[in-house]
């Protein structure tokens, strides 16, 4: 027989047996035989031809073939072969070849046509923007050098519908061209994509709702919304419609019904062609608890359970509540915490219902309150930069002690406190030795920069120009490093000190340097803080030093301040004093701001010797975005009464400045309130308030010139006054001249109260963002005789915040403020009234 003649007795036979290859794929591969006398052949080679990128030997062991076997011709070998390699699905063509026959010895070739490799793929009809996000959905599929075969491209198409699904284009095209590319056998592909319209819901209906309002449940369908709601998305995503179900559902259940269920649901398409979706609603009988029985329950009675779990016969079933009275709850009051607080990690409660009476519901709650288990191992795992015991020494679970589970939330709550980690990463884990009785707690962290560079400007008035501002805090110092050059990144680091080095300049007319350092830890055994601050500040009026019309104020503090926590009442507690030593030198300083009832403050050396004592809570989940907790601080700032040693024959009135204030007295009191409450989702409502007092000894000497109150400004205009001792509070949409009080050489009494809705954009500890809307009051007066709680100036507005840890918090506020008194006003609401506030490196007071 001639050499490549086709198997035509092998193709009857395969038709026969096996249909469902074609004439094309096994018409060359039939030799002539005789139909009625099948002969049986040994192979005697075989060889693959066309495989450039698939493997000859796996070729031919898929087809079934070796060297010395036995196949009969005409017969189903080569039909199977053939089928085999088919459904590899990597060719576009199979066939087998008579190379030659010697005697009863055949030698076969095995041809096939590799489908083509993907060398690259794009899109088409797609804004460029949405190529990243469209990759990240297909890459799986297309790898670059693999075949290109139809389940491939009709995988990338699934997952190209799939992504503009979940924007809501629920008719997108896909069309996939198949295009040659460089390259022996290379192709590349096409997508072009048709997103057409969104499709958007236009109607969302119920039935069989009777207790409850479609307008109400529509409310809880919080990611499937109709498009008639302003500003609500009315995208239509599968995955969320089904969560949104479960929503409902549960919603009854915290309202008795325990049996409601969605009996059907429909989804079609209007004559417009958006969605409009029903849902069949069975709510079943509502029922209430009856009788409440505890078992198994020995540590505790069932009265201090009872009132723990705060659920009484006659209330609605609710089983969402019942879980979280047993389980876990937010504030703590749950009986698992009462539990575990105690060491019974072990602990276990399953509520049972053992009877359904009517409306009413028995529940059995069985108790399996276990051994006590005690800390074996803390393991603290992540902190590359910061030392084991900076974490260790925050801790509230120690080896040795009884399992708590509030100590444990305690105990997260000072990691994410100390400003080193990202909150975000925090992991906490507790393998159980149950043979033991013994529990090990591991904390995960992950570091994040908690150094700041302060880069800022502000405007310092008239003539003065802009002041510049140049910072570093280093949050993470470790001192007893300091002479190990190794251990420099760009500073020796990882004890938990704070250095901070300022410097504030705008040339001849202001200066201001200032240090300071804190061990948090002094002595390293208890949590008391030891600070130690300078600052120098000068300001001139820019004239030469020789001129008779040059005029100086030069500032020198020193301060030591301690601080300890006190486990009075709790332990969220912390107790500071700081003792201040300060020399005010003042030269020719023709002031109007420092007049007072008559006497001008321009030449002199003033002292200021003070005692401040702060005593602060804090219960802040997160230094950065709080969303949860409180803090709340009272400082008490005095000097010795030096008036009241002097005796009484001193006539202050015709004494000059420098006589009668010389030695500084006054007492200074401040209040200040922060609340955070998570409203829904990461939405968080804060709330504060402050109010401070300056009051005096004796009312012959009067208020200090210095140590007052200046209310208004964004804090970076006005930074200059704050060196002199005043507290800068900001009022947004107001400068401090609109208040005549803070203008007029500060005030003596302010107060301020304000509300601020947040809302995170990124929580990314790199690069916190979020936005807020903000409703403010507040006024400053001269004297406590004219203060007026209810008489404040009004503002609202919104603002950005960016905290960058290098550089601190960045953003800016836009306020109205309507409660100005404009002497000519122009009508416009905003040009009237509203201001810009920029926050640089700090959040404003």
């Amino acid at each position: 027989m001639n050499k490549y003649l086709v198997l035509y007795i092998t193709f009857i036979f395969g038709v026969l047996l096996t249909p469902i290859i074609s004439t094309a794929q096994v018409a060359d591969s039939i030799p002539v035989f005789n139909y009625g006398e099948p002969k049986d052949y040994e192979i005697g080679g075989l060889t693959v031809t066309g495989a450039n990128y698939s493997d000859e030997n796996a070729i031919i062991a898929i087809a079934g073939f070796k060297v010395g076997d036995k196949i009969k011709m005409p017969g189903g070998d080569i039909p199977r072969a053939i089928k085999s390699l088919w459904r590899l699905r990597l060719f576009t063509d199979v066939q087998i070849y008579q190379e030659k026959t010697i005697g009863d010895v055949i030698f076969l070739e095995i041809v096939v046509k590799e489908r083509p490799q993907l060398s690259r793929h794009s899109f088409k009809g797609v804004k460029k923007s949405t190529h990243d996000d469209l990759n990240d959905e297909v890459n799986k599929y297309l790898i670059k050098g693999a075949i290109v075969t139809e389940s491939i491209k009709n995988d990338a198409v699934v997952a190209i519908k799939d992504y503009f699904k979940g924007k809501g284009f629920l008719d997108t095209e896909v069309r996939v061209k198949e295009i040659e590319d460089k390259g022996i056998n290379k192709v590349r592909l096409v997508f072009d994509i048709d997103r057409n319209d969104r499709v958007k819901i236009q109607d969302i209906t119920f039935s069989g709702n009777t207790n409850l309002k479609s307008s109400k449940l529509r409310g809880k369908m919080k990611n499937t919304r109709r498009k008639r709601r302003i500003f609500a998305s009315s995208k239509f995503i599968k995955p969320e419609y089904e969560a949104d179900k479960e929503v409902l559902i549960a919603y009854y259940n915290t309202l008795g019904f325990r049996d409601a269920l969605i009996a059907n649901d429909s989804i079609w398409r209007d004559e417009d062609g958006n969605l409009m979706i029903h849902l069949d609603i069975n709510e079943g009988n509502r029922y209430f608890f009856r009788n409440i029985v505890w078992k198994g329950n020995s540590i505790y009675d069932t009265e201090t359970l009872q009132n723990v779990l705060g659920i009484v016969k006659g209330d609605v079933y609710n089983t969402e509540l019942l879980e979280t009275r047993l389980q876990f709850s937010q504030e703590g009051r749950d009986v698992s915490t009462l539990y575990m607080d105690n060491g019974y990690l072990f602990f276990n409660v399953e509520p049972i219902e053992v009877a359904i009476v009517g409306d009413s519901i028995d529940l059995e709650l069985r108790i399996f309150e276990g051994p006590q288990a005690t800390i074996d191992k803390v393991v603290i795992q992540g902190n590359d930069r910061t030392h084991e015991h900076v974490i260790r020494r925050e801790l509230r679970t120690r080896p040795g002690e009884k399992f708590s589970r509030s100590d444990i939330i305690r105990s997260q709550r000072e990691i994410i406190n100390l400003g080193y980690f990202n909150p975000e990463a925090l992991g906490i884990n507790t393998p159980v030795n149950p043979q033991r009785g013994t529990v090990d707690i591991e904390y995960t962290v992950e570091e994040k920069p908690s150094d700041q560079l302060e880069l800022s400007a502000g405007w310092g008035g008239a003539g003065r120009g802009v002041i510049g501002t140049l910072g570093v805090s280093f949050n993470n110092f470790s001192l007893r490093n300091i002479m190990k050059k190794e251990t420099w990144s760009p500073l020796p680091q990882g004890d938990g000190q704070r250095l901070s080095l300022r410097a504030q300049t705008n040339g001849r007319f202001f200066q201001s340097y200032n240090a300071s350092f804190t061990e948090p830890w002094l002595g390293g055994k208890k949590p008391n803080s030891f600070t130690v601050s300078a600052f120098y500040t000068q300001l001139t009026n820019g004239q030469n030093k020789t001129s008779d019309l040059y005029s100086k104020l030069s500032i020198i503090n020193l301060s030591v301040g301690l601080g300890t926590r006190v486990k009075i009442p709790d332990d969220n507690f912390i107790s500071n004093t700081t003792i201040s030593i300060q020399q005010l030198q003042l030269n020719n300083w023709d002031r109007t701001d420092f007049e007072d009832r008559g006497v001008r403050v321009s030449n002199g050396n003033y002292n200021n010797f003070s005692i401040n004592q702060t005593i602060a809570r804090s219960s802040i989940n997160d230094p950065i975005f709080p969303k949860s907790g409180s803090r709340f601080s009272l400082s008490m700032q005095f000097t010795p009464p030096y008036s009241l040693f002097r005796g009484g024959d001193r006539d202050y009135e015709n004494e000059t400045a420098q006589e009668r204030f010389r030695f500084l007295e006054y007492h200074k009191w401040r209040f200040d309130a922060e609340w955070y409450t998570q409203l829904i989702g990461n939405l968080t409502l804060k709330a504060s308030a402050k109010i401070g007092m300056l009051g005096f000894y004796n009312k012959d000497i009067g208020l200090s010139p210095f140590e007052r109150f200046q209310l208004g400004g964004d804090g970076l205009a006005n930074q200059q006054t704050g060196l002199l001792g005043y507290d800068i509070i900001a009022l947004r949409g107001y400068d401090v001249s609109d208040l005549p009080a803070s203008e007029s050489g500060g005030a003596s009494v302010f107060d301020k109260i304000t509300v601020e809705l947040r809302y995170p954009i990124s929580l990314n500890p790199s690069s916190t963002i979020f936005v807020l809307a903000f409703a403010e009051g507040g006024n400053a007066w001269n004297s406590f005789r004219d203060f007026n709680p209810f008489d404040v100036r009004r503002s609202y507005g919104m603002g950005l915040r960016v905290f960058l840890p290098m550089f601190g918090t960045l953003g800016f506020d836009y306020g109205i403020g309507y409660d100005k008194n404009l002497p000519n006003p122009t009508g416009n609401i905003f040009q009237d009234f509203g201001r810009f506030s920029i926050v640089l490196g700090f959040e404003p007071d």
